[in-house]
């Protein structure tokens, strides 16, 4: 088996055990311990690792403006294509591998609104006053795809130099938003592990795609 093969092999196990744990969190050791009777399942590692950690919203704001950081670089690279759009005249000439990112993109936000509107969990606490969807951990979910794929294409967009600082800023800023995330008591253990596998699997098809459309050896 070829590397390339191998990492869609690897990409469809990824998903495959994104999908599976998001089934299980439906329906293993789902009780009553969310808020205002919330279902929550793996409760009891839930709540033991809620009451373990508590509520920190230092760390929920931190993260917060934390994650602006991910938005902000999805809107260079999206500035990026848009200036080889205009200079070369055709969306066909744009680097293919600013393409992939556009629609990869696209179904990170799909995936963040389809969560939105089917409720897996609910928040551990209430934010202002109100019972939000949890599952998985958008912040997670989010950096993750963001910062992740922002390291394996810039070394085709810039130099030596500056890849290596975006590339370290990016690791420094995942380790701090899902380490954050979880101590800040904004969300379910299970919340954060999701939005772990499910960025995983999504990264890891954005790679393998790369791989086959650029000819050097990712």
């Amino acid at each position: 088996m070829n590397n390339k093969k191998r990492n869609f092999l690897i990409s469809g196990i990824l998903l495959l055990i994104a999908i599976t744990f998001t089934i299980l969190v439906k329906v293993v050791d789902v009780k009553q311990i969310g808020v205002n009777n919330s279902s929550i399942g793996f409760a009891t590692l839930n709540q033991f690792i809620f009451e373990t950690t508590g509520v920190n919203m230092i760390w929920y704001h931190i993260t917060d403006w934390l994650g602006l950081i991910p938005v902000f670089m999805a809107i260079v690279y999206a500035f990026i294509g848009l200036i080889q759009f205009i200079k070369r005249r055709s969306i066909f000439k744009v680097d293919k591998e600013i393409i992939l990112l556009g629609l990869y993109y696209i179904i990170v936000i799909a995936l963040y609104v389809f969560f939105e509107k089917v409720i897996i969990n609910y928040r551990p606490i209430l934010m202002n006053g109100f019972l939000e969807a949890s599952y998985p951990s958008s912040h997670t979910l989010m950096t993750i795809c963001i910062c992740g794929s922002s390291i394996l294409i810039n070394k085709k967009l810039f130099n030596n130099k500056i890849t290596k600082v975006i590339n370290y800023l990016s690791i420094i800023i995942i380790t701090i938003t899902v380490v954050g995330r979880l101590i800040s008591g904004v969300h379910w253990f299970t919340d954060i592990i999701g939005g772990i596998l499910i960025s995983s699997g999504l990264l890891m098809t954005f790679y393998s795609l790369l791989s086959i459309i650029n000819k050097e050896n990712y």
